[in-house]
This record gives structure tokens, sequence and C-alpha cells, in this order.
């Protein structure tokens, strides 16, 4: 019996146009909802039609424990700051391999949010980063 691999991943590669901004270990986020609204029909009174209207697509949130490859998102942002430019992005889940196990192309990718670490010397935790991007849906999802 042949077994398809599933995804269990334990790092997000992410990068932006030419901007590799390196390996985050969560993210979340990563979907998109349907509107609808709702029409009534004279004569039907047993149901309501619910009509699609937009797809809407989430920020995704990227954490990682803070390593040199934060200044590649430093450097992404600083860029993104003199000429704001949505670019193509992908994210590809990794295998604990790091062989990719699926990879979403998003369009017009940007940057909303970066948050760097809190340091707390009674605590024997990594410094974390975190970095939310939007952009305006998927392009591609392949395996």
């Amino acid at each position: 019996m042949h077994s398809e691999p599933f995804a269990v991943s334990s790092l997000f590669h992410i990068s932006v146009g030419d901007s590799d901004l390196g390996s985050f270990t969560g993210c979340d986020g990563l979907g998109c909802v349907l509107d609808s609204e709702e029409h009534t029909e004279g004569g039907l009174n047993d149901h309501v039609w619910h009509l699609p209207t937009r797809m809407r697509y989430t920020n995704v949130v990227l954490t990682r424990p803070l390593t040199r490859q934060t200044t590649l998102v430093w450097l992404w942002m600083r860029q993104q700051i003199r000429q704001p430019l949505g670019l193509p992005g992908q994210i590809v889940a990794l295998g604990p391999d790091r062989r990719p196990l699926i990879r979403w192309v998003l369009a017009n990718v940007l940057p909303v949010r970066w948050s760097g670490p809190s340091f707390d010397a009674d605590q024997s935790q990594p410094a974390r980063e975190t970095l939310e991007i939007t952009h305006d849906g998927f392009v591609e999802v392949t395996l």
C-alpha cells in the first residue's frame, strides 16, 4: 500500500520578489474567506439564495527564533519603506528532511507588521520575531 506524504512541516521558507526572507518555524493565517450576500426570491419561501460576492485573503503571520536571517527581513522592509511595491511571493512548507511539501505563490505581497523579541532575563526562552504580511490572493498552489 502506497502512502501519500502528509504536510507535517518543521519550517516555512519565505521569499518575495528577489528577496529571500529565510525560514520561519511558525505560519498562521494562510487562508481565505468567500463573502456572500443573501438574496430572497419572491414566492420562494423555503430557502434564501447565498450568492458569492468576493474572495478575501487573510494576513499571514510568520514567527521564528531570532537569527541572522532577521537582517533579510529588515532589508526587505527598508526597501518597502523607500518604494512600496507588491511583488509575488511564495511560502514553501518544508518537511523534517527540509524537502518542499507544498508551495503557495501569493500575489502582491506587502509587509504589515514586524515585531522583534522581548527580552526577559528571568525566562530561558529563545528571543522570537514576528512578521505579518498581506497579499491579494493565491496565484498557484503546488505539491
